[in-house]
């Protein structure tokens, strides 16, 4: 059963992209392939387990913006369908903002293991929460060597919960 925002079952409610970031996944599985809008669906779809699938009155009206900024052309098929393929100057917006297209794909399979249930242990999340309170609340200027060290701790920190300590 699809709930708020085309949800199935229970879960988060309200939005599921924040504003561009739909955009940008459009842009980026059309670079995988050439697809129709309902493929997008389906590929987003299967990306959250089926648990969240975009509504046509949002596809369609970000594939026709990103046709008219030239990201995209959309090209009439056999069957009168309209096939999405990235343009070259959709290669290079990709390429000019790949760092925040990773970043919403990551965002993305977060949200999809939220749905699905799998969520880190609470005291993970505790933790998390004390991390972004501490970078938040830091009352000292950020200077070169303290973005540095800041970053190559959370850095290590992923890798270690990835991979386990070394």
């Amino acid at each position: 059963m699809r709930g708020e925002m085309g949800q199935r079952g229970g879960g988060r409610r309200g939005r599921v992209f924040d504003h561009g970031d739909l955009r940008l996944v459009v842009l980026a599985l059309t670079a995988q392939s050439p697809r129709h809008g309902y493929e997008i669906i389906k590929a987003i779809e299967e990306k959250f387990g089926g648990n969240y699938a975009p509504s046509p009155g949002a596809i369609y009206p970000t594939l026709t913006l990103l046709d008219e900024q030239g990201l995209l052309r959309g090209e009439a098929d056999a069957d009168g369908k309209r096939r999405y393929t990235v343009t070259p100057d959709g290669e290079a917006y990709i390429a000019a903002h790949r760092d925040t297209i990773d970043g919403v794909m990551v965002r993305m399979e977060l949200m999809a293991r939220r749905m699905a249930g799998h969520m880190p242990p609470e005291r993970v999340m505790q933790a998390m929460q004390t991390l972004k309170q501490a970078l938040l609340l830091r009352e000292h200027g950020w200077t070169d060597a303290s973005v540095a060290a800041a970053a190559a701790a959370i850095e290590t920190a992923a890798r270690e919960i990835v991979d386990g300590p070394r």
